[in-house]
Order: C-alpha cells, then structure tokens, then sequence
C-alpha cells in the first residue's frame, strides 16, 4: 500500500514553484544592478590604475554571471517531469549554485596571486576616480542586498547572489577605505592590501555555499531535520507500532523529500482504517517538519519480520 493513494494524497510537487523560482524577479533586478556598477567599477579601474578596484569589479562580474546562472536554473527547473526525470529538472538549481561556489573561489585566488605580484612594484593610483566608482558600488550593493533580503533564507541561489552582494559591498568599503588612505597619504601599497582583504572576503562565501550545495547533492537530511525526532511523531500516532526506512533530503532549495515504511497494528489493518492514520502521517510532516512530498508505505504488523529480513 503506497502512500499516495488515488484519494487526493499529494506528492507535494504538483505545480510545486521552486524557491529559486519564486524570487525570480528580485533576482533580474539584482543582475541589471550588477551589471551597470561592473561596467563603472571597470572604467574607474582603468582610470586610477587600481588593482582593488579591479578586484571588486571582477567580484562583480562574477555575481553577475552567478545570478544569470541562478536565472536560468531557475527556468529550467519548472520544466515538467518526464518519465526520464521523474523530478524535472529542479536540481539543476543546486548544480547552478555548485557553479557559483566554484566560480567565487577560483576569482579569490586569482585576486590574491595578483596582490601578491604587484608587491615591491606598486604603481601610483588615482585615488579620486577610484573613490567615486568604489562609493558607487557601495550603494548599488545596499539596494541589491535590500532586494535579495526576503529570498535568501528560502534559497541556495539566492543566499548565494545575496552572500555575493554582501561581499561587494564589503569589497567597496574596502576599496572606498583604501581610496581614502592614498588621497591623504599617496601610500599606494595599501592598494594591494585592499585587494587581499576581497580575496580573503571571498574565500569563506565560496566555501559556505559549496558545503550547504554538498549538503544537497549528498542527500543529506534537510537543514534542522531529525530522523529520531520524525519517527517519534509518527510512532504517536494511534496504531503505529513501528516506522523503518525513514530517509529524509532535500531536491532543491525549498523542495524537501521523505520516505518512510510504517507499521500498523493487526486490527487496524484488518479494519481497513489504515488511510486514517496515513492522512495522519502526512498532516505530522507537513505541519511539524514542513515536508509535503512524501511517500509512505503502510504495513500490517505481521509483515514486519519479513521487511526486517529484507532491508537488514
């Protein structure tokens, strides 16, 4: 007996809208925004001969790319299921931010070798153009962050755009710090040391998102998810006795997974009042743990020596 029976029991993704999905528009708002301070902070770059700035524009062209990708991902995954991909193609969203994750790390090393290259040789910096595109930057990133604020706990991709925009901001002030010490003291050194600070700005967003896209990608049970804590609620359940093969994980930002075997007792399995305490089991998960797609198998108590055999 399956858990989804042709009752109305759900599978929970039945015009399910990924999280991704839902801040779809903030997220274009977040890209042109990118784009517009990229292409300032570039001239402004080239115009005082500043590595920071440099630095906190590719940080930015890296965002961008990172929020186009999550865009896209997030079209993508509204695809409907196919016989081939019972799931669509929601998970492309966490690939998506595999992507971003990877693209952030490898700009923070490039960033650092850079720095790193230049010292001994620092060349003289124009610090007022470099001022103005890096105080630029610095609203445009408060606006983005503002945007972004509502999805971010709902979303991989967009924690990550948010945590990406969070670390310009950071890399402006650096740059607006570092323009502020060369106009008043022509130590263009602290150029350098502005463009390591992004770098090492950069380097733990990288590693945050890539750990939580592990997370996913290993099937892992969902942020604050207790397999333990689950079996108990469905073990109070009237004429539960026992609950196996419990598995819990997440297919994409927002959209969790359970599935589990339960046991009923001989009575109620003969009385045939087994959907009861099915609706019971799914009403449990969905209103302790926020999980609607879930797959339940109920079985009658004299069937569970033979599962124990089975699944051992």
């Amino acid at each position: 007996m399956q858990g989804q029976s042709e009752g109305g029991h759900s599978h929970g993704l039945e015009g399910h809208a990924t999280a991704t999905g839902k801040h779809r528009k903030r997220l274009l708002w977040v890209l042109v925004i990118t784009l517009s301070i990229f292409l300032v902070q570039v001239i402004g770059a080239f115009i005082s001969n500043s590595l920071a700035l440099m630095a906190d524009a590719m940080h930015m062209l890296t965002d961008a790319t990172g929020v186009f990708i999550a865009l896209i991902a997030s079209i993508l995954a509204t695809l409907p299921a196919t016989s081939k991909r019972t799931f669509g193609l929601m998970r492309v969203e966490v690939l998506a931010a595999l992507a971003n994750g990877i693209i952030l790390g490898v700009i923070s090393v490039l960033i650092f070798v850079e720095a790193i290259r230049r010292f001994g040789a620092e060349a003289e910096v124009h610090s007022g153009p470099m001022l103005i595109a890096a105080v630029i930057g610095a609203v445009a990133n408060l606006v983005s962050l503002l945007i972004l604020q509502s999805g971010q706990k709902e979303s991989l991709n967009v924690r990550g755009a948010y945590l990406e925009v969070l670390g310009d901001l950071l890399g402006s002030v650096a740059v607006i710090i570092a323009g502020v010490i060369i106009l008043f003291t022509d130590w263009y050194i602290v150029d350098q040391l502005a463009s390591i600070a992004i770098a090492l700005m950069i380097a733990p967003r990288a590693y945050s998102l890539l750990r939580d896209v592990i997370r996913v990608l290993l099937e892992a049970s969902p942020k604050g998810f207790d397999v333990d804590t689950a079996r108990g609620h469905i073990l109070a359940i009237p004429s539960v006795v026992d609950a196996h093969d419990i598995h819990a994980w997440t297919i994409t930002s927002g959209v969790d997974a359970f599935s589990a075997h339960v046991i009923v007792d001989e009575d109620t399995w003969e009385g045939r009042d087994f959907h009861d305490i099915l609706d019971e089991v799914h009403a449990c998960l969905s209103e302790h743990f926020n999980i609607e797609h879930t797959t339940i198998q109920l079985e009658p108590q004299r069937h569970a020596d033979h599962e124990k055999n089975t699944h051992s």
